[in-house]
């Protein structure tokens, strides 16, 4: 990775975030919570996948419906989560993956 790439990176970041502060404030801050989790549990290719701005999407979208964020996804914003990213290989796979390494090697 250049230092082309990492700055282009930072360009969609920062785009994609005045995308979501132009959300009404209960959507901002369901999006804070998902994206909380996803950096926690989410799927390995989160940061160039399409996940987050699709999620920008489909609030923009129920913005112009007149729904409300929680209208949209329902009050469990962690099962919301886990129905997005149920077929995806998450950061906790690849923790349960190293933890089930045959004994006696080391992982390098």
């Amino acid at each position: 990775m250049g230092i082309h790439d990492i700055i282009e990176g930072k360009k969609q970041w920062r785009a994609h975030m005045a995308r979501v502060q132009a959300l009404p404030p209960d959507y901002q801050i369901v999006y804070k919570e998902m994206q909380k989790y996803f950096f926690k549990v989410g799927p390995v290719d989160l940061p160039d996948g399409p996940l987050l701005p699709g999620i920008v999407d489909f609030f923009e979208g129920g913005v112009a419906d007149g729904k409300g964020a929680l209208e949209l996804i329902g009050s469990d914003i962690a099962a919301f989560c886990d129905d997005l990213v149920d077929d995806s290989r998450t950061n906790a796979d690849v923790y349960q993956e190293s933890l089930n390494g045959k004994p006696g090697t080391a992982e390098k």
